[in-house]
């Protein structure tokens, strides 16, 4: 690349970070044959959220959130327009299927600046420093609903979600006495997602050019999205998932994290035999064994 078209990637990747782009909801838990409820609720902060609740027949609740610049039902990959998944295309739907058919009840939401929620903070994302207040949130909805309130409660957080869940851990821990167990799905390590980034396109200093642009547009810096340094925050029981060949990820801070979290209760499972991102995203859709053996024993 020359200085021009570095320049310009450095710039279209900090403002993909910052400003990601809305997603449509294509499809609702009726397509798979679920009942739900249209919901909407406060963040932390006030500012409203849109999510669904898919009732079963039982008092084990799953609050689901989701990947940037996805939302509560997905990511279309496999369409023109959307090219932030290498093709790949998420569907969120057969997992909450899943976790219903297996007796648990769902609620899944949409972050802010994602989906139908509303836009916050000038519609900049914090990449879970701002987005943290969503997360508790949820669970105080949760624990205000009559029919929720008294529900065995896990989580299952997915990317800028599980920063979110991560953040969220230190800033409130007295919301979490009561979850049961908690899904961290492929937590983002900021300065380690710009440098593989930029390698790949031949910038070897990536960190070093982004840093001042990402700056200037949000006022956050890089290190701020050092999830290691909130690992010690994680007090219950934790499944940690993570693609392994991931190319935006080392490996060693996904097991950094892991290492770190205080709750002795944990396990890392990473998916192999891809080095895309969103078959992580796309796993248990696909593959529920795990994740319901996971929350099966954690009741």
């Amino acid at each position: 690349m020359d200085t021009e078209q570095t320049a310009q990637f450095i710039q279209a990747l900090a403002h993909g970070l910052a400003y990601p782009q809305r997603t449509p909801i294509l499809k609702r838990p009726d397509d798979v044959g679920l009942a739900y409820e249209d919901i909407f609720f406060p963040a932390l902060d006030g500012l409203p959220l849109e999510g669904w609740f898919i009732p079963a027949d039982s008092d084990r609740l799953v609050i689901c959130n989701h990947f940037g610049p996805s939302n509560r039902q997905g990511y279309p990959g496999h369409l023109d327009g959307f090219p932030a998944s290498n093709g790949v295309e998420v569907d969120y739907l057969p997992k909450y299927k899943a976790l219903h058919d297996a007796g648990y009840n769902v609620l899944a939401y949409d972050l802010r600046n994602h989906g139908l929620s509303s836009a916050g903070n000038g519609g900049i994302s914090g990449v879970g420093l701002t987005e943290w207040r969503d997360v508790i949130g949820s669970i105080r909805f949760a624990k205000s609903r009559p029919d929720t309130k008294d529900m065995k409660v896990s989580l299952q957080s997915l990317c800028i979600g599980c920063n979110s869940t991560l953040v969220a851990m230190r800033k409130c821990p007295e919301d979490f006495e009561h979850v049961r167990s908690f899904i961290a799905i492929q937590p983002v390590v900021g300065g380690s997602l710009i440098e593989l980034s930029c390698r790949a396109m031949g910038i070897e200093n990536g960190v070093e050019l982004f840093e001042p642009v990402f700056h200037h547009m949000t006022g956050f810096r890089v290190a701020e999205y050092d999830m290691r340094a909130y690992a010690k925050d994680v007090r219950v029981p934790t499944l940690v998932v993570q693609v392994k060949d991931d190319v935006i990820t080392k490996s060693a801070d996904i097991q950094a994290i892991y290492d770190g979290i205080e709750s002795t209760d944990k396990q890392l499972f990473w998916i192999e035999g891809t080095p895309i991102r969103h078959h992580g995203y796309t796993y248990f859709a696909e593959h529920p064994e795990s994740m319901i053996e996971w929350y099966d024993a954690h009741e």
